[in-house]
């Protein structure tokens, strides 16, 4: 059997997840992989510099319905591209944005670290 993303996914059952995720978490990264396994580079280095911050934070794999959580995500950012970060509710960015604001010295803040 091979694993085929998005094999019988719902799509309303996505976008209620994410809604709910979003709602729930202080910290939450939409990602491809895990915190212990990224799957691409972006996703990694987002762990990275979050983690740098927060010992606390909820990662979701986008991998098993990449299609439904794009959809998703992007009712809630605007934005189509994985990784995304959202804190208290709202978009941050992606791991380009994360790098840009701990360049700045502005990430831990926003991330409610300090």
């Amino acid at each position: 059997m091979t694993f085929q993303p998005d094999a019988d996914v719902d799509p309303e059952t996505i976008r209620t997840d994410v809604d709910e995720t979003i709602a729930e978490n202080d910290v939450v990264l939409f990602m491809k992989g895990n915190r212990l396994m990224p799957q691409c580079g972006y996703s990694q280095r987002a762990v990275e510099l979050i983690g740098q911050h927060v010992e606390e934070f909820e990662t979701v794999d986008v991998l098993p319905a990449l299609g439904a959580y794009r959809e998703a995500l992007e009712a809630h950012s605007g934005w189509e591209t994985i990784p995304q970060t959202f804190v208290d509710g709202s978009f941050v960015g992606g791991s380009d944005v994360l790098a840009e604001l701990d360049e700045r010295g502005e990430l831990a803040a926003e991330l409610g670290a300090e």
